[in-house]
């Protein structure tokens, strides 16, 4: 069904602005726009999954990104050599996964232990490192990055986008995870039933922990993806991207409630919603506009899949989920 949309509006848009659309540089535009918001789209799936929520993505990649942001751009200067350089970039990756970490695991801990729900977790967590990340830089942007960063968001390899490479790359292993792992049908079972999981035996705790934890990894690397593309990091960037995840997994088939949903709906969905982006933006609509109508959007997918499983369950029990 995806996949049909997808052809059809690209059908739409290319008749509409045949000489813009349907081109050489649209396509490596939505090539280069995409990874971000799908490595983010990502880590909003695999909370989804397990019935949760993470308001905290943005946040937690704008953090990562001001952390090694900071160290490159201290600890390197015109003069460094290069062997040194690399050491840096080392260090500035490494503490910059660290700090999606913690992040990460201390919102596992207090959703999983101390059973607070997640909406409220996240959402404390996301104004507690925005808030951080705004006093530490007086909402100041940091940038300047050296070149092996930057072609990380900017460069390709036989046309491909490094970046592109890298969601892929996420995208099967967060696939593979999921479906091919004790981790990843955990994940599953909780979303669809949670306290029959832990009285089957399973950990679900910890379970949950790793979800968060995943999660918040993956910011790290939308938030590598993200400075390396602005060659800049700041508190503020990309919080319009907080409604698209999760548009784009509910959209791709993630069930919001947890339990279902695959990693292929979740890239269809993401390529619709870029190419309905790019055809508005040729077309001269405002950005507002695009908002309200994925909003939108949103809620109507929410209330078929609602509507969808009551009837389902009520003409066919033994479907129920």
């Amino acid at each position: 069904m995806l996949g049909a949309l997808v052809v059809g509006a690209v059908i739409v848009f290319g008749v509409l602005t045949p000489s813009r659309f349907l081109s050489g540089d649209t396509l490596r535009a939505i090539a280069f726009q995409m990874p971000e918001l799908g490595i983010l789209s990502l880590a909003m799936m695999v909370p989804l999954m397990s019935g949760g929520l993470n308001l905290a993505i943005i946040a937690t990649a704008n953090l990562s990104a001001l952390v090694m942001a900071a160290i490159l751009t201290h600890l390197i200067q015109p003069s460094t050599p290069q062997p040194t350089v690399a050491m840096v970039i080392l260090l500035a990756l490494l503490s910059g996964m660290l700090i999606s970490l913690v992040i990460g695991l201390l919102t596992g801990v207090i959703v999983a232990f101390f059973g607070v729900h997640p909406i409220l977790v996240t959402l404390g967590m996301m104004t507690l490192v925005k808030g951080a990340a705004v006093l530490a830089t007086s909402g100041t942007v940091i940038g300047g990055f050296p070149p092996a960063i930057l072609f990380l968001g900017n460069g390709a390899v036989f046309g491909i986008p490094v970046s592109m490479i890298l969601f892929v790359a996420c995208a099967a292993v967060v696939a593979v995870i999921l479906s091919h792992t004790p981790f990843g049908i955990s994940v599953r079972l909780i979303g669809s039933n949670e306290r029959a999981t832990r009285y089957s035996g399973v950990a679900t705790e910890w379970v949950l922990v790793g979800v968060y934890v995943v999660s918040s990894l993956l910011c790290w690397i939308a938030a590598l993806v993200m400075m390396a593309r602005f060659n800049s990091a700041s508190a503020g960037y990309a919080e319009s991207y907080l409604l698209i995840t999760i548009l784009a997994a509910v959209l791709g088939g993630v069930d919001p409630f947890g339990g279902f949903g695959h990693v292929l709906g979740l890239f269809l969905s993401l390529v619709l919603l870029q190419v309905i982006s790019t055809g508005f933006n040729l077309l001269g609509f405002s950005p507002y506009l695009t908002a309200a109508i994925w909003g939108a959007t949103m809620i109507l997918v929410i209330v078929i899949s609602v509507v969808r499983d009551r009837y389902i369950t009520r003409l066919w029990p033994g479907k129920a989920k």
